[in-house]
């Protein structure tokens, strides 16, 4: 096996939440979401190994304002495991708005791995949930498939593509965010102090 070829299989792209409710139109809209979809399919295609983000969340999600009445969204609330925004309802399990933008073709990913199932604690990172302890199991499959290095593109930059970013870093990947391939939210100057954290970790930006 030449260098070239081991080294391409010791790397991973992450494709994190590119989901309708995600892209304009859709419950939870990140401005010019859907921009980035022909940005990702060729990307993908520069990589032999692929994994995807999906949220996926049941009906009556604690996230959702919907759950709290009189909450509004964007509201945040103490959780049983610390602050929690609430989101209007979006990425509901089975639903349109929780399918992957259309455009999206990546048929050769590997790995689909759908986080916010748990109705009572949201997961904004591929690795953990929001309680900070309770793993999704990403970590350990990567290590087991031999992968060292990830590459993360998405939506939202300053939401699970941060924290999957971070998350991937604390468990010892070397980890590179393509930022013009991510759009965020950017909610009173989200984006810049996501950037900032990144780069603090140890984060490659490109």
């Amino acid at each position: 096996m030449s260098d070239r070829q081991s080294r391409r299989d010791r790397e991973i792209l992450l494709i994190v939440d590119i989901q309708n409710d995600f892209c304009p139109g859709g419950a939870l809209a990140v401005p010019r979401g859907d921009e980035i979809v022909p940005m990702v399919n060729r990307l993908a295609g520069q990589f032999a190994h692929v994994a995807l983000t999906q949220d996926w969340h049941p009906p009556g999600h604690l996230s959702f304002a919907s759950a709290h009445p009189g909450k509004q969204p964007f509201e945040t609330i103490v959780a049983p495991y610390g602050p929690q925004v609430l989101w209007p309802d979006h990425c509901v399990q089975d639903t349109a708005g929780a399918a992957f933008h259309p455009e999206l073709h990546v048929p050769h990913a590997e790995l689909v791995l759908r986080k916010g199932f748990v109705p009572t604690i949201d997961s904004y990172s591929a690795f953990r949930e929001n309680d900070r302890r309770t793993p999704t199991g990403l970590a350990s499959y990567l290590r087991e498939r031999g992968f060292e290095r990830i590459t993360v593109v998405g939506i939202a930059t300053d939401f699970c593509v941060l924290f999957s970013a971070l998350d991937a870093r604390e468990a010892g990947f070397e980890v590179t965010v393509e930022t013009a391939t991510c759009r965020g939210i950017d909610v009173d100057g989200s984006l810049a102090r996501a950037l900032a954290s990144m780069r603090e970790a140890g984060v490659r930006l490109v």
